[in-house]
């Protein structure tokens, strides 16, 4: 069992990592704001993991969907907004 939980907590740092590295490099602004989504769901996963559900419900609200909620808004209000 310990073994299996370790695997799991390598895998979502590792997914961790690299959703929050294409959030960096995505030049369109959608493509950066989905992949920052995913670095919150990965966090909250981790925080699960962790035995810290308050904490884990908190990133998933506020990291993975109030944020990337505010930042589609505003990429839809700004005019060509998604070009660049």
């Amino acid at each position: 069992m310990s073994n299996l939980v370790v695997v799991l907590n390598v895998v979502i740092l590792c997914g961790l990592m690299v959703s929050a590295i294409l959030a960096v490099h995505f030049e369109k602004l959608l493509s950066a704001v989905i992949a920052l989504t995913a670095t919150g769901l990965f966090a909250a996963a981790e925080f699960l993991l962790l035995h810290a559900p308050d904490v884990a419900i908190s990133e998933a609200a506020v990291g993975a969907a109030l944020t990337p909620l505010i930042f589609i808004v505003t990429l839809k209000r700004l005019k060509g907004g998604d070009d660049k």
